[in-house]
């Protein structure tokens, strides 16, 4: 469920058992029934997922932190659906974005409409 949930190969989670204690800074998220136990929060204006919410408590996207390099997973649950050549994407030959030439043009032009990596006084931006 995990992977057509996020549309990847993992679901980074951090767990926050006691959801009364979350606050959104934006709005609330939005809510997907996704079974007949769980709820899946995202955002309803760009589609990010946020939440895995069960009876036991709430779970938040690490990626969907402001700063998610300080939240380090402990353990790798749900393993048996793990696709077969997961193991092995670390074993890539890894490419900078901007090492694209072909895609400088393209990527240069891109305005980004996803929340950035730092709280803003308005959102979203007005249109240019």
């Amino acid at each position: 469920m995990c992977q057509k949930a996020f549309g990847s190969f993992y679901a980074p989670l951090v767990s926050v058992r006691e959801a009364d204690n979350v606050e959104w800074t934006r709005g609330e998220r939005a809510v997907f029934r996704s079974s007949n136990v769980v709820s899946r929060g995202f955002c309803s204006a760009c589609g990010t997922p946020l939440t895995y919410e069960a009876p036991d408590g709430m779970a938040i996207a690490i990626a969907g932190f402001d700063d998610p390099s300080g939240i380090v997973p402990i353990v790798a649950y749900g393993v048996e659906g793990k696709l077969p050549y997961a193991d092995a994407v670390p074993d890539l030959p890894e490419r900078k974005t901007e090492e694209d030439f072909a895609a400088a043009a393209f990527l240069a032009a891109i305005v980004s409409f996803q929340h950035p990596d730092h709280d803003t006084d308005v959102w979203p931006p007005e249109a240019a």
